[in-house]
């Protein structure tokens, strides 16, 4: 059988990669199986693995994408900001709107700490969103001395807040709220 191309070979990588989100959107970590994930991605179970090594590390591939994806959209909103202080509070709001949509929560906050473990969950937040965040904290010039303890009071709040969120999907309500206490705390931030 003659080797698959490169071009096909990351096609192959992006239909898995598709099928696993989709599983692991609907189903959680734990539920989704190599097996499903193969036959929706039209490919074998051995080519799951050969392209991601193992369950977790497919999974770790599915959390990167779609951390890129919510920094894709803090960074867009965040650009067409006019001052720091707006760039800040826009970003944010992005953010809560980008991690609670498509099932980015679930995957992002809830299964990633199981699947990887606290550690490794917490490293791979740090260098994604909350490195954007540390860098908005430190262009709004707070002082060096306080931005680790903002960036980890902001992140905490805006990750439980995309959690209660998740949990009320259709609540236009709950969601103007989240935004408005999310003001609250960036205006205490802003007047620091």
């Amino acid at each position: 059988m003659p080797r698959a191309t490169a071009a096909e070979a990351a096609a192959t990588a992006a239909r898995v990669l598709d099928a696993a989100e989709a599983r692991f959107i609907e189903h959680g970590f734990a539920a989704a199986s190599i097996d499903e994930i193969a036959v929706d991605a039209g490919v074998t179970r051995g080519a799951v693995y050969h392209h991601y090594v193992s369950k977790p590390g497919l999974f770790l591939a599915v959390m990167k994408r779609m951390q890129q994806q919510v920094a894709d959209a803090v960074v867009a909103a965040a650009d067409a900001s006019r001052s720091p202080s707006e760039s800040l509070r826009i970003g944010s709001h992005a953010f809560l709107d980008a991690i609670t949509a498509n099932g980015r929560a679930r995957v992002l906050l809830v299964d990633a700490p199981r699947a990887l473990g606290w550690d490794a969950w917490r490293q791979a937040d740090a260098e994604a969103s909350g490195a954007h965040l540390s860098d908005a904290l430190r262009v709004i010039d707070l002082a060096d001395a306080d931005v680790a303890a903002a960036t980890a009071l902001l992140s905490g709040a805006m990750n439980e807040a995309a959690l209660w969120l998740s949990e009320r999907p259709h609540d236009g309500a709950a969601r103007e709220s989240a935004h408005r206490m999310l003001d609250v705390l960036l205006d205490a931030v802003l007047a620091h």
